[in-house]
């Protein structure tokens, strides 16, 4: 007969095992974000190749993610809109297409305290602008 304590016992090895396979998952997807962040190379845009129109770009790294708008005329950026920023504490990090429209380059500076944000943010600029498609 199994005593309510042998009972007891097992009911907090099962809780504990669940608790160190989520708390694996959730290390591994920790370690795998902050990877995907920090292999993000911002590349140049060379402006004076891309056609006048609105360009949709994006950039996802699980904890952090972006899509934005991108008008160029006349061969310069006029207005970058961020459609949609999936972040935590990245919001900050919003200020940077004033960065990017003011510089004309994506070669900005990340903000202070939202680096990974602005990494994001600025890859999804570069896909829009490399995007052979406009909308």
């Amino acid at each position: 007969m199994i005593t309510r304590k042998k009972l007891l016992v097992g009911g907090i090895c099962i809780i504990i095992l669940i608790l160190c396979i989520v708390g694996g998952n959730y290390l591994f997807s920790v370690q795998t974000y902050k990877k995907t962040v920090s292999d993000i190379k911002i590349g140049s845009v060379d402006l004076s190749k891309i056609s006048d129109g609105t360009y949709t770009g994006s950039c996802d790294v699980v904890y952090v993610g972006a899509t934005v708008s991108v008008t160029v005329k006349n061969k310069k950026i006029t207005n970058i809109v961020i459609l949609n920023h999936k972040t935590e504490r990245g919001k900050p990090a919003e200020v940077i297409v004033d960065n990017v429209v003011k510089a004309q380059t994506l070669q900005v500076d990340s903000i202070s305290g939202a680096t990974n944000s602005s990494k994001v943010i600025l890859k999804a600029i570069e896909n829009a602008l490399n995007s052979p498609n406009k909308n």
